[in-house]
């Protein structure tokens, strides 16, 4: 009886003890589940928003791409509005310089007009008498030289006059004429000039020999050729130091 009564006692303590641990267990296997439902909460909210994330990502990368489209083609616009506006710029320099050339053009054209109005020609006047002075021009130059070829002709008669007459005096040569030796007889104290006729040299012309500025010799013309003439070393420079040598300069 007493072992029986145990038992029951035994029996009625495990049950309570076993009903306090399925308290437990069921208390935390509701926590469990309260916390399993909070995490799969937040599981849902954290994929909402990265699903949200990836939209603005990509929305992003759109806005982006839409960008660098816009930015390639007002790059492009730039560079085309650029050269329009070089081009520009360099057909208004062009303009502006033909515009210059034709006011100046046009000032001179207005010059003219009153020149033309003050001398009261008109145009084709004006041409005549351009003409006429031109031909006065050509005149006078065939004149001048032609009085250079009678002064030349009368020095030359003037020169045999002298020497008809016996007359010794030197003939006059152009002014500033000017040459140079180009050989030297020393034996027979001549030398050979590098100017003739064609420069107006005349026989018994006198010149004066130079060197560097220091005056050498005096010799006089005695044969005269078109670009070559022949003159005697004078008495009174022979016997000097300094003689004559090729490349000294003379000069009337």
């Amino acid at each position: 009886m007493l072992i029986r009564i145990s038992l029951i006692i035994a029996i009625v303590a495990g049950l309570a003890a076993a009903g306090i641990g399925f308290v437990k267990v069921q208390e935390k296997l509701q926590a469990t589940m309260t916390e399993r439902d909070a995490e799969k909460k937040d599981k849902e909210v954290a994929q909402k928003d990265l699903a949200s994330t990836k939209k603005t990502l990509k929305s992003t990368a759109d806005d982006l791409a839409t960008t660098k489209t816009t930015l390639a083609t007002t790059k492009t616009a730039l560079q085309t509005a650029t050269a329009k506006a070089d081009d520009l710029e360099k057909q208004k320099t062009d303009l502006t310089g033909q515009l210059t050339s034709a006011k100046g053009e046009r000032d001179s054209a207005q010059q003219k007009l009153v020149i033309w109005d003050a001398l009261g020609l008109s145009p084709d006047q004006m041409r005549a008498t351009v003409a006429d002075l031109k031909t006065t021009r050509q005149q006078k130059d065939a004149f001048v030289a032609e009085n250079k070829i009678l002064l030349m002709d009368n020095k030359k008669l003037n020169a045999k006059i002298d020497d008809l007459i016996g007359t010794d005096r030197p003939v006059p040569l152009p002014a500033g004429l000017k040459g140079n030796v180009v050989a030297v007889d020393p034996k027979y104290d001549f030398v050979v000039l590098d100017i003739g006729e064609k420069q107006g040299v005349l026989e018994k012309g006198e010149m004066l020999v130079n060197r560097r500025g220091v005056l050498v010799a005096k010799v006089r013309i005695t044969s005269v050729a078109a670009e070559r003439s022949v003159a005697n070393i004078l008495p009174d420079w022979k016997g000097k130091e300094v003689e004559v040598m090729e490349g000294d300069q003379v000069l009337y």
